[in-house]
């Protein structure tokens, strides 16, 4: 049984501004989270709760970060960007 998808606003902001083909690319890194919630990485520390998804688009690196809710299957979309300032702009 595969898990459902939401989005939070950031996340939203985030991926409305990303261009065409990289929009793309995070919709097939989200299928790919869908479909197996454990492929992330766990973090530690302030962000223990955050799983993160590397993937590469347009020759740089991106992250999707989410987190799960095992009760009820879902999984919550919480950021997407470049490795830059990404766990920076997260604990904001």
């Amino acid at each position: 049984m595969t898990w459902s998808v939401r989005q939070t606003r950031r996340f939203a902001r985030q991926y409305k501004k990303l261009h065409d083909n990289t929009a793309f690319d995070v919709d097939s890194a989200v299928e790919q989270v869908r479909q197996n919630p454990e492929i992330g990485e766990r973090k530690k520390g302030d962000l223990a709760t955050l799983y993160v998804y590397k993937f590469h688009s347009s020759g740089q690196l991106y992250l999707l970060g989410y987190t799960l809710d095992e009760v009820i299957r879902l999984v919550y979309l919480e950021a997407v960007g470049p490795h830059e300032n990404f766990y920076r702009d997260l604990k904001r």
